[in-house]
């Protein structure tokens, strides 16, 4: 997600301006989704048996012979690494952990690049790492340290979070404690999409990304990371199927009289940045959708909304609880 979102706005040219950030009276701002802020690690804390070989995302064999000291460098990893039962061992966080067990570990990323220095400091046995850690200078001084570095592939969808939970707890040398985790999040996955109404049609669903002290707005397409989350939903991402090719687009009138959706997902810092709904619907374009003209919004916190991990049942209940409201 973060790397989507960084060339994305290398790409484009976002709009401006958004209006007063005073909420209209009678008419409350949207409430993120409540998503518990803990993760929920298994019953039964496995024991790593190591040493063990695997093959990183990035081609390279790696070789973890400890597991007693491990930094994850994504918000995603770590919560596996905690759900798996293994956080005790984990000494840092990337600034995207936000979950409640890891926020007192030291933080060892600025502005979301990597400090290998901070990172070496607390003499890692391993490094859990996402395609899109770096920069690549800090990553390689990590690796000529010694120090095993793990990639692991990107989140896409929700086909990959069992792929992800089983690549990190091979390399932890807890692969049954990564199946358990594997089948808890399918079958809880699987519960969430049960109770999706059935008679209400396909909403229609706009992911924007926002920034209003940085005036980033933008629309996600093809690739942003949130259809498979919509379609699980039992919704169209609006976006994608107007035929955005990108991943993200800067917002305009036309983009979204084109997406006409019916629904917006926001991340609630991003709408909290436009000042909350009535900051939204004053984006160019925006009130003349349906969502705009309806102010349905669907609001989930930041760290955990693309995370595709074993909290993303949770968000999944709550964008349809959201979604659809009294229909449920």
């Amino acid at each position: 997600m973060r790397g989507r979102v960084v060339g994305a706005l290398l790409a484009v040219l976002v709009v401006a301006g958004c209006g007063s950030h005073e909420e209209a009276p009678g008419r409350p701002a949207a409430k993120a989704g409540a998503v518990a802020d803990r993760v929920e690690p298994l019953t039964d804390v496995p024991e790593p048996r190591l040493p063990v070989t695997v093959r990183s995302a990035d081609g390279r064999e790696v070789t973890v012979e400890d597991a007693g000291r491990i930094v994850p460098l994504s918000g995603a990893l770590s919560e596996i690494v905690f759900t798996l039962g293994l956080g005790d061992r984990v000494v840092a966080r990337d600034i995207t952990a936000t979950f409640a067990q890891a926020g007192k570990l030291p933080v060892v990323t600025r502005n979301h690049d990597v400090s290998a220095e901070s990172v070496l400091s607390l003499k890692p046995d391993l490094v859990l790492a996402e395609a899109t850690t770096g920069p690549a200078e800090a990553m390689g001084q990590i690796r000529d340290a010694g120090v095993p570095v793990l990639v692991v592939a990107p989140a896409r969808g929700l086909d990959d979070v069992g792929p992800r939970i089983g690549a990190v707890a091979r390399a932890l040398g807890v692969p049954a404690a990564g199946k358990e985790l594997t089948r808890r999040s399918e079958q809880r996955l699987d519960a969430v999409r049960a109770d999706v109404p059935k008679d209400t049609g396909k909403p229609r669903v706009a992911f924007l990304y926002l920034r209003g002290s940085a005036s980033v707005y933008l629309i996600g397409g093809k690739g942003s990371g949130a259809t498979s989350l919509l379609e699980a939903a039992g919704a169209v991402d609006a976006g994608a199927e107007s035929g955005l090719k990108k991943d993200f687009t800067a917002i305009t009138t036309e983009a979204l009289a084109q997406a006409a959706p019916d629904a917006i997902l926001v991340m609630s810092k991003g709408l909290e940045s436009v000042g909350g709904v009535d900051g939204l619907v004053k984006i160019p374009g925006v009130a003349q959708t349906p969502a705009g003209m309806d102010r349905r919004v669907v609001s989930v916190e930041d760290g955990v909304l693309l995370n595709y991990g074993p909290r993303t049942d949770a968000v999944l209940k709550s964008v349809v609880g959201q979604l659809y409201g009294d229909a449920k």
